[in-house]
């Protein structure tokens, strides 16, 4: 395998349309309110592509250096347990990718705010630097939080709330209840996805200490966790749809309930590792899905 597609797999690029999921709907809020930028739009897909192949690079390193990474996980193989990377080559390119994502950050708020809002520029500038340190130190560091139970949290923070309601900031320059519920619908089907992870590593995650949500739920309330999320999602978003109808196109992103609920019938039946595996990528791509319909309800 060439170098090249060595680093493409260790940049994980099938979890990069759910990390812009947010920031899809935001933008579509933008324009329905008549201010949307198409500038904004690129740099603001490009940074959270960017914070996303940040957080998969430090968590192939941070696995790969406490050990977490071994014969025992299930899933595709990570750079660093395969030696194809070595960490000092991996730390080097999580330093590059850092200096690229304070690039687009510093671009963003320029193009968003230019110099005429610096107190909202000011605010975007912590909120770049929190996600910086959120996206490596899931896994990196001795206080790494997914080894504490709290990658849950963090996700369902930056891919629900801070990607939707901060990407229509971004915009509109305003704050506006219409785009809580959608935030916090994507929100927990990320949390889903991340869920799916946790309890297809389950049993190795344990013989490496690494404790997350699943590990401490057990696999039955694990199952019954992933359960709520999505079903709760399903039903935020359904309440988000009659609450702020003005179409019948707003109801398009229903579509997505087929796949979700097919999706939650697979899941209550899995057992092995593998089972949970083979639903990752689907619900991925069905909640990236979801944002491109429910975006584009209300723009038609």
């Amino acid at each position: 395998m060439s170098d090249f597609k060595i680093w493409l797999s260790a940049m994980r690029l099938r979890t990069l349309p759910l990390s812009v999921s947010g920031i899809i709907i935001g933008a579509c809020f933008g324009h329905y309110d008549g201010k949307f930028d198409w500038l904004v739009f690129i740099i603001a897909i490009a940074l959270t592509i960017g914070f996303q192949i940040l957080s998969n690079l430090s968590n192939d390193y941070g696995d790969g250096v406490k050990g977490t990474d071994n014969e025992n996980r299930v899933g595709p193989e990570r750079a660093i347990q395969s030696g194809k990377i070595s960490k000092e080559q991996m730390l080097e390119a999580i330093k590059k990718n850092i200096l690229i994502v304070i690039f687009l950050i510093v671009g963003l708020i320029f193009a968003a705010f230019g110099t005429k809002y610096f107190l909202y520029g000011l605010i975007f500038i912590i909120l770049g630097v929190i996600a910086t340190y959120s996206a490596m130190s899931y896994t990196m560091g001795e206080s790494a939080y997914g080894y504490k139970g709290l990658g849950d949290v963090f996700v369902f923070i930056f891919f629900g709330l801070v990607s939707v309601i901060g990407s229509y900031f971004l915009f509109t320059k305003q704050l506006h209840h219409f785009v809580i519920l959608p935030a916090i619908s994507v929100g927990l089907l990320s949390v889903g996805v991340l869920n799916l992870n946790n309890m297809r590593d389950i049993d190795s995650d344990k013989l490496s200490n690494k404790i997350t949500l699943a590990v401490k739920l057990g696999k039955v309330k694990a199952k019954q966790y992933h359960v709520f999320l999505i079903f709760a999602a399903i039903v935020v978003s359904f309440c988000f749809s009659i609450l702020y109808y003005t179409s019948f196109w707003n109801f398009l992103f229903y579509i997505t309930y087929i796949p979700l609920i097919v999706h939650l019938k697979k899941i209550n039946k899995a057992k092995e590792p593998n089972d949970f595996d083979s639903q990752l990528k689907i619900l991925a791509l069905t909640t990236f899905l979801f944002s491109i319909l429910l975006g584009i309800g209300y723009i038609l």
